[in-house]
């Protein structure tokens, strides 16, 4: 089983979240964590993936458009993205930079997909994903920590 972090970092916020994200979900047993910036991210990558979690910096209250266009280059892949883990976190420059319609963006993607569309868990904030404003602090850190567990666990169970 395996999880494909994917992200887009300009000033290593997004980025240091995505490796939060990763340790959560190399802590599972059992699930592989595979982590890549999405310039990086391959056609066989997203397809091996069991679940996906992208992370983006806020632009105008949306997802990065290096992501967007990643997402739209892989179109053709929705039959078979169907019934797999989707997950989002996000950075932002400001308190209220549009971080919940940034992840809602990301998660629409995944809800086309076909994907199963999961928040951060209870025990972190329980909302839509993860998500900062400007570098991620430990609680950050930890919410995101908890979603990639979240994601290999849910992956697990539906394997």
């Amino acid at each position: 089983m395996q999880v494909l972090v994917m992200y887009f970092s300009k000033t290593g916020n997004t980025e240091a979240m995505a490796m939060a994200v990763a340790r959560g979900v190399s802590d599972v047993e059992a699930v592989t964590c595979v982590i890549k910036p999405v310039a990086e991210v391959t056609r066989e990558d997203f397809l091996a993936a069991d679940g996906v979690v992208a992370g983006s910096p806020v632009y105008f209250g949306s997802m990065a458009w290096e992501l967007k266009r990643r997402f739209d280059e892989l179109v053709d892949t929705r039959r078979q993205m169907g019934d797999k883990v989707g997950a989002a976190f996000v950075t932002s420059g400001h308190h209220t930079g549009g971080k919940e319609t940034t992840l809602l963006s990301i998660l629409q993607v995944f809800l086309i997909y076909g994907m199963v569309v999961i928040g951060d868990p209870l025990e972190a904030s329980g909302h839509y994903g993860p998500a900062c404003t400007g570098p991620p602090d430990t609680t950050a850190q930890e919410d995101a920590f908890k979603l990639g567990q979240r994601v290999a666990r849910l992956v697990k169970k539906l394997k």
